[in-house]
């Protein structure tokens, strides 16, 4: 176990304090890897003092040097993937065979990005208005930004809040979850030594009470939040006392639409990736598999078969493809669902309980599932489950699977499988989601704007200027080369 963990504030480690002092453990053996100190209210105090002193320096330099210093980071970070990689999979749980593509490529992928999207950061054309006077727009910094992150994707996450942000010239205070909180100040460490100045990425650890001192200050103008629903409303709630700009990228509950000319093949593969990737602990997983009655049980067949070839084990094992859950709490919240399940009438097609066996009796693993005979009604098929639970439903027509998928309050994302591009267009065009994948799922490059609608949320990440609009105002500057006239004398 680790020496005790603190806040990265203003380019180093703050000095051991008086913050409640926690453990993140190793969801594969429940046995401590660190401890960490959290946050005080002093402390934030000085990471938002810290912040907007980076900030006045970081703001005045061109976009060219911020991007410079963007690029310099992505490539320090390919260069550590190995250690990054590890070190997601002991914290968290991800099978090593994932980390280093979906988290640590990731966040490398969106810092270069937006290296880019800095350099090319000019002022808008000039707009004749008459007279020869003119207008022009420019895309202004907020100050101090606030990310607080989601434990299922630490490191990515801290790289897809910081990435915009810093690209536009602001500065930023990173809280990543409590249960993984390992990750984000390695890249504060890579951030400094890619010549980010002192101040301007910092990270402050803690639980929720350090989130809710982020969305009450006043010395922060903008809060970034990935989570749940219900913590997403509070903090839309408790930023609106002082006008903060909020972005939410909050849950769902996705449908997968699979019409009868679809590959049955892909069509698996999609329904796998959206719900057992990362143990099923991604927001946009597709988690209601509607399939279409004439294709259902040759489907269903293919699905049962390919779901029990599936290897759980030690995350660290690179033949690993399915890791234990973050934690025992949500484990076990993941297996009342299933029991909900199973006393709403849905059958068990595969998995629906724990592993056996002393190699995984110490992790937080529960097998694959899959339901079926389920009904729109149930429990499973309306709330997030967070796991790898996945209900398989029946549709006669296009219509029909369209307004199911609808029907929910969430709309983070959806997919469609079929042979017929104009039916994937038309399909994708009436589903409410703010991500729609066509004969494929959960692929997300970085300059593809990401987010949801509905009570998924609201704003973007990524996506170039779709994110630089987030976490900038738009400032109008108007220009006149003659006197002023006035009718007062």
């Amino acid at each position: 176990m680790t020496d005790l963990m603190t806040s990265y504030v203003g380019g180093g480690y703050l000095p051991p304090g008086d913050g409640e002092i926690f453990e993140s453990l190793n969801p594969f053996t429940n046995r401590p890897i660190a401890r960490v100190q959290a946050a005080t209210a002093a402390d934030v105090d000085a990471a938002v003092d810290a912040a907007r002193e980076g900030f006045d320096l970081w703001s005045e330099m061109d976009g060219a040097a911020r991007g410079a210093v963007l690029a310099r980071a992505a490539e320090l970070i390919r260069a550590r993937a190995d250690e990054i990689a590890h070190l997601e999979s002991l914290d968290g749980g991800k099978p090593l065979s994932e980390t280093p593509e979906a988290d640590v490529a990731s966040g490398a992928d969106c810092l270069a990005h937006f290296a880019e999207v800095a350099a090319a950061l000019a002022e808008g054309p000039r707009t004749p208005v008459g007279g020869g006077a003119y207008f022009y727009t420019r895309r202004e910094p907020l100050g101090v930004v606030a990310g607080i992150g989601a434990w299922n994707y630490p490191f990515q996450i801290a790289c897809w809040k910081a990435a915009p942000a810093l690209a536009a010239g602001n500065a930023m205070l990173f809280k990543p979850a409590e249960l993984t909180p390992l990750s984000a100040p390695l890249l504060a460490e890579i951030l400094a030594e890619a010549g980010l100045p002192e101040g301007v990425f910092n990270v402050v650890q803690g639980g929720a009470e350090v989130g809710r001192i982020l969305t009450a200050h006043p010395g922060i103008a903008k809060v970034s939040f990935t989570g749940e629903v219900g913590t997403g409303k509070a903090v839309a709630a408790a930023s609106a006392a002082t006008l903060k700009r909020v972005t939410l990228e909050l849950g769902g509950k996705s449908a997968l639409l699979v019409f009868p000319d679809a590959d049955l093949d892909d069509a698996v593969s999609a329904a796998m990736l959206g719900n057992f990737y990362t143990q099923g602990q991604i927001c946009t997983n597709c988690t209601r598999v509607f399939v279409h009655a004439e294709v259902h049980d040759a489907f269903l067949h293919r699905l049962l078969d390919r779901t029990a070839r599936l290897r759980l084990g030690d995350p660290l094992d690179p033949e690993t493809q399915v890791g234990p859950l973050v934690s025992r709490e949500h484990r076990d919240k993941v297996m009342s669902y299933i029991g909900h399940g199973i006393r709403e009438g849905a059958t068990v097609a595969a998995g629906g309980g724990l592993p056996h066996g002393p190699a995984l009796a110490d992790g937080n693993f529960v097998l694959p599932t899959v339901f079926t005979r389920c009904t729109d009604e149930m429990t499973i098929a309306r709330e997030e489950i967070f796991g790898p639970v996945m209900t398989v439903l029946s549709f006669a027509d296009e219509a029909e699977a369209v307004g199911r998928a609808n029907a929910l309050p969430f709309g983070l994302a959806a997919g469609v499988m079929t042979a017929d591009a104009e039916r994937a267009h038309r399909v994708a065009r009436r589903l409410e989601a703010g991500v729609v994948w066509i004969n494929t799922y959960n692929l997300t490059p970085v300059a593809m704007p990401f987010g949801g609608c509905k009570q998924s949320g609201y704003g973007r990440e990524n996506g170039g200027m779709a994110a630089i609009a987030e976490v900038t105002f738009e400032k109008s500057v108007y220009v006149e080369p003659h006197h002023v006239e006035c009718p007062y004398r």
